[in-house]
């Protein structure tokens, strides 16, 4: 009969337990003098490792500043949310706001202007309303009976 296994009796496996590297206990360690930073340097300082920056290049000029800057970026700029002709097929006969085309989904939120552009075909008569239009959005809501109004 095999004697039940208990855990006070358990023994580890050879290797499985590392003991600790212990730096800076002298020559004969092997590990002694410079505790295996090296000499000199960032890295071999205290918090030489912790408190350098990710983005550091020690007194190189940093990548940043190294690449040219082009182009120009105006804070002027009105960002639209872009709605098609097509899409307003959806929408009854009548009046469309910015909030008709909230309820219906076909723009995420009425914080942005409306820009209606000219891609697709009107059906029904509508008179639209939205803060900028397409010439070619006018004069297709005016061909289907519509009326465009900028709000």
């Amino acid at each position: 009969m095999i004697a039940p296994l208990m855990l006070s009796q358990l023994n580890l496996s050879r290797g499985s337990r590392k003991q600790r590297k212990r730096v800076g206990r002298g020559p004969g360690s092997g590990m002694g003098k410079t505790s295996t930073r090296g000499h000199k340097g960032q890295k071999a300082r205290s918090g030489g490792v912790s408190n350098v920056k990710r983005w550091s290049e020690g007194g190189q000029m940093p990548l940043q500043r190294r690449v040219p800057k082009r182009g120009f970026t105006n804070i002027f700029r009105e960002q639209y949310q872009i709605v098609n002709l097509e899409a307003l097929n959806k929408c009854q006969p009548g009046e469309v706001t910015p909030d008709t085309l909230r309820q219906l989904g076909i723009i995420k939120s009425t914080r942005l202007p409306v820009k209606i552009l000219g891609m697709g075909k009107l059906e029904p008569a509508l008179h639209v309303k939205a803060a900028a239009f397409s010439m070619s959005a006018l004069e297709k809501i005016k061909g289907a009976g519509g009326k465009a109004e900028v709000i």
